[in-house]
């Protein structure tokens, strides 16, 4: 009778060969990349938030300063009210969400109109609409200044708006994602029961469309909130946005500039705060159209 110490021991297996589908883990340098661009990107927002924390004095003390200071609310108070900082949020809101809601709409719509919908000359409009994103903004100000000023409107936040309700990069991105996320056997199904085009954009296509949505209404609130140029040319100093308003604050004689970056950093509050609300949208977006990709 053989013992257990006795027996033969089992071969050893093979290592197991990765196949082409196998994930692989990232390794020590991938965290340690992206704990570097992590860093990079924070850090300007950190060192905002520390000088808007500190007294002019010690802006340029050598070593600088790193750790936030006391002076943050002081500062705040100062930025009121030494500016109209105020008037121009209160502007930058109005303009950047109207422009927002506006470009995620129309965008949607003729996105869907471009990829799902047949009618004569569509190819030709859709080549017009991406020809127009290789024009510079440049050529367009003095025609559009002067237009504004015919319309009664050079001063006013109007101005600022009706330019932007619609751009061609909205319309071009919402009808790429149409084509692959909106199957045309679930509108042919739309209006088998009845509907109509409308009925189906609103009913069908918007709600396939929240994702893309996101990405783009992040994207469309980011610009029309730091736009600077056009604003600079056709507001007012008694009537600006906050990019103006920052401009106005570090053109002096000497630069305060605690004052400058407490400015900047009430400024950056916003569009923090749009990330956090439709946070969860904006990347399930990005990963959808990645996946998509």
């Amino acid at each position: 009778m053989t013992s257990v110490l006795d027996r033969p021991a089992p071969a050893a297996r093979p290592p197991a060969r990765r196949g082409r589908g196998a994930v692989r883990l990232p390794g020590p340098w991938t965290y340690a990349a992206l704990i570097a661009v992590l860093a990079g990107s924070a850090f300007p927002v950190y060192w905002s938030l520390v000088v808007s924390s500190q007294t002019p004095d010690k802006v340029d003390s050598v070593p600088p300063v790193l750790v936030p200071g006391g002076n943050l609310f002081a500062n705040i108070s100062r930025v009121f009210d030494q500016s109209d900082f105020a008037l121009a949020m209160m502007n930058s809101l109005i303009v950047a969400g109207t422009i927002t809601v506006s470009v995620v709409f129309f965008s949607t719509l003729a996105g869907f109109a471009f990829a799902k919908l047949k009618f004569r000359g569509r190819s030709a409009l859709m080549l017009l609409v991406v020809a127009t994103q290789a024009v510079p903004t440049e050529l367009g100000v003095i025609p559009l200044y002067m237009m504004m000023s015919d319309f009664g409107w050079a001063g006013e936040i109007h101005a600022v708006i009706v330019p932007g309700l619609v751009t061609a990069f909205g319309v071009f991105f919402m009808r790429q994602y149409f084509e692959r996320a909106v199957p045309d056997e679930l509108l042919e199904a739309g209006r088998m029961d009845g509907c109509s085009s409308l009925r189906l954009y609103w009913n069908v296509v918007l709600p396939a469309a929240r994702p893309a949505a996101a990405v783009l209404g992040l994207f469309t609130f980011m610009q029309a909130w730091n736009d600077f140029f056009w604003p600079l040319v056709v507001l007012t100093p008694e009537n600006p946005t906050v990019q103006t308003a920052l401009s106005t604050l570090a053109s002096g004689y000497t630069t305060d500039y605690t004052l400058v970056l407490t400015a900047a950093t009430i400024g950056t509050v916003p569009v923090l705060a749009v990330f956090l609300l439709f946070g969860r949208q904006i990347v399930g977006g990005i990963m959808q159209g990645a996946l998509k990709g």
